[in-house]
């Protein structure tokens, strides 16, 4: 049962209602993001019908390496299985319904529940349940199995009974751009938890724009700052910037054609169930990587890369999760909502499975720029919480530059309307 199996008809009619109220190009109305109704109706029409990012492979690369993610109030454990393959189990002993991992990472030769100590394999099967009777049949409490998918190394979960039927192919569109990275092979170098004082929207509704980016000085180091702008719509302010960008993008197209790197955008936010959005793009200075003087911060690059200076594959996934994959690491992200107004951020980097610490790269050069970078977001969205809870807030309009923030509310009202009207 969803958190809105049970939800009367006059509060789904509320919340029909807010919805068929919004205007186009304009931001939500206060309660999408205060409202308990609204954070149990998110629960059941996104995050229990997505195909959500919750690890990546090198979190789990060895049989009986386990993780474990919270989702609304479901609990899930990933693991490798005795086999190698990927494995995605609910995190509730089929006995009476304990959870039997802890949340965090390790290593189990078997499932065992700490209540009363029923033994299941990688595989979820039921290999032992004491004391029971002669007839007790172990294959019918099995435990109970999540979709699971890997793209490209990026580790997806699907609590729904039937997943979205389109991202078999959203992830072969995808794959081709990350397979030269090896992500599969990759290594964790530093993973941070971040729990953001406000609503899980206003998370992702932050990192689709960059009409804020002037509160990132150092991301802005090597991020061009026109992100969002067409040609004609560059502010004076900004036209010395976009000239770099646009030396350095013709740069950049020349050695993808060089190296056969898939680069072109791709962008479909909310045409259909799995909205993405995945490019190629140029970085300023030495347009390696996240660091002051976009230097590479890993001296190993990522999979048989022959050159640091790629700049950096964006991609972006309806409805949690963020990426940026360059010739020297990757960096994931990670959202998932834990309250009407708190949402953990989770932020992953990724380096070559031979990297050496202190040798090949230093964790505080490779995470400084996106730790800073998450720490300021986190204090905009705190200030927009508290903004949109005022009652004397209401939507206000859009700005050109923010037309993936509008793609995301239209992709999110879509699904509202598909789980409110089935």
């Amino acid at each position: 049962m969803t958190p809105l199996a049970g939800t009367m008809e006059p509060e789904k009619n509320r919340l029909l209602d807010a919805v068929a109220r919004r205007v186009a190009g304009h931001s939500l109305e206060g309660p999408y993001y205060t409202d308990r109704a609204f954070f149990d109706l998110d629960i059941a029409a996104i995050f229990t019908r997505q195909w959500l990012f919750v690890a990546v492979d090198a979190e789990v690369p060895e049989p009986g390496d386990c993780t474990t993610v919270e989702i609304g109030p479901y609990s899930v454990i990933v693991l490798r299985d005795d086999e190698g393959g990927l494995r995605a189990f609910h995190n509730v002993c089929r006995h009476r319904g304990a959870r039997l991992l802890d949340e965090g990472r390790g290593s189990v030769g078997n499932l065992v529940c700490g209540y009363h100590k029923w033994t299941y394999g990688t595989d979820g099967a039921l290999r032992h349940a004491p004391a029971q009777p002669p007839d007790f049949d172990r294959d019918c409490f099995a435990l109970k199995t999540v979709h699971v998918r890997s793209v490209g190394g990026l580790v997806f979960v699907c609590l729904a009974d039937e997943p979205p039927a389109d991202f078999p192919e959203v992830a072969a569109r995808v794959e081709p751009y990350l397979a030269p990275h090896e992500l599969r092979r990759a290594k964790v170098a530093a993973r941070c938890d971040l729990v953001e004082n406000g609503n899980w929207k206003l998370v992702m509704e932050n990192n689709r724009e960059c009409y804020h980016c002037d509160g990132h000085p150092e991301l802005l180091r090597t991020f061009f700052p026109t992100y969002g702008y067409t040609r004609d719509s560059v502010p004076a302010n900004l036209r010395q910037a976009h000239e770099r960008y646009l030396r350095a993008d013709t740069e950049m197209r020349a050695t993808y054609e060089r190296l056969g790197l898939p680069y072109a955008l791709i962008e479909e936010l909310h045409e259909r169930t799995t909205g993405f959005r995945i490019q190629r793009d140029a970085l300023d200075l030495a347009g390696e990587s996240f660091t002051p003087d976009g230097t590479a911060a890993c001296r190993r690059l990522l999979g048989d890369l022959p050159t640091p200076r790629l700049g950096h594959l964006a991609l972006h996934l309806q409805p949690n999760s963020w990426f940026h994959v360059l010739g020297d690491h990757a960096v994931t992200f990670s959202v998932l909502p834990l309250a009407p107004d708190k949402t953990l951020l989770r932020t992953t980097w990724l380096v070559h499975p031979e990297a050496v610490e202190g040798e090949d790269y230093d964790p505080g050069t490779l995470t400084k720029v996106w730790t800073a970078t998450n720490e300021q977001d986190a204090r905009l969205v705190a200030r927009a919480q508290q903004g949109v809870a005022n009652p004397a807030y209401e939507p206000g309009p859009y700005a050109p530059t923010e037309y993936q923030v509008e793609a995301f509310c239209t992709w999110y009202l879509a699904r509202l309307r598909e789980e409110l009207r089935p």
